[in-house]
């Protein structure tokens, strides 16, 4: 019911990215489906219906992450029906999200990443090699996400001044500050891109092997791979190396609001997660070295 709209909507007025549109539109399709199987008209679902919903998620074994996305998918869904007038009530409005105990981001010690990439940086062999380093070393040395990543057109990297611009959520502008190690393998990224003579010149800065635009699937997998290298982890995704960009910065004494801006956050409260994970390692660090811990 309306749901296409909504989806027009999200993309173009609020520019969600396609992966959150994906889950969104899933979400609905879901919750719809399930009030047809209940024999439910859409306009006779109700407060009580929801909560019905939701709890039939729960007994299901589903996580309270998993049912907070569906809850923030159809109230966001339910809020733009009712401004554009295509419902006289929002259902939505008294059902709060489920309480979440905290995961503290997985990360890779900084000091195996920095060995690995110069490892790699003294390996160097082929232009796909010389991609993959580039990728990594964006990805641990900016915090940028994989939708950025794949976003970042040649002409975005500033050299004189040192920085990137970078398309955040909601095609919000930030600038990225790169140190001289990647500055200069840039420079020798984009020289070996062009002397792959690629039947197409495109704009964006990572290519596949063909010289096709990179693709979330592709920076997966590279990351996966040579993370696999340094760490026995379940988790090894190109998030874990924002996660390690952003702890690294707080242990060595850079301010909260400094990194959030770094890190493209709306609000603090998001980047105040990685307090926890940084007492977490001091911990950690103690109980290793302290002869009384």
């Amino acid at each position: 019911m309306y749901k296409e709209s909504f989806i027009t909507y999200l993309r173009f007025e609020k520019h969600y990215s396609v992966h959150t549109l994906t889950a969104y539109e899933k979400e609905i399709d879901q919750f719809l489906a399930f009030a047809d199987q209940e024999s439910y008209t859409f306009d006779a679902i109700d407060f009580k219906f929801l909560r019905y919903y939701f709890s039939t998620l729960r007994e299901s074994k589903k996580e309270a992450r998993s049912i907070n996305r569906s809850i923030s998918a159809l109230k966001s869904y339910y809020k733009y029906l009712l401004r554009e007038g295509l419902v006289e009530r929002n259902p939505m409005s008294l059902i709060k999200a489920l309480k979440v105990p905290q995961k503290l981001p997985t990360i890779v010690e900084k000091e195996k990443m920095v060995s690995l990439l110069d490892q790699i940086e003294g390996e160097l062999s082929s232009f796909e090699d010389l991609r993959d380093f580039i990728v990594l070393e964006l990805l641990f040395g900016t915090g940028i996400r994989v939708s950025e990543l794949v976003s970042i057109k040649e002409i975005d990297v500033d050299f004189y001044n040192k920085k990137i611009l970078i398309f955040g959520k909601r095609s919000k502008e930030r600038f990225a500050p790169i140190n001289n190690t990647l500055l200069e393998e840039l420079k020798r990224y984009m020289l070996e891109k062009k002397q792959q003579n690629f039947q197409n010149i495109i704009p964006e800065l990572v290519v596949t092997k063909e010289g096709k635009p990179a693709y979330r699937e592709l920076i997966y997998r590279i990351v996966k791979r040579y993370l696999s290298m340094i760490t026995s982890q379940k988790k090894r995704s190109p998030h874990v190396l924002r996660h390690t960009f952003a702890t690294a910065l707080l242990d060595n004494g850079a301010d909260l609001n400094a990194i959030k801006e770094l890190l493209g956050h709306a609000g603090l409260s998001a980047t105040q997660v990685y307090t926890h994970n940084s007492a977490e390692r001091l911990k950690s660090i103690y109980k290793q070295a302290h002869p009384k811990a």
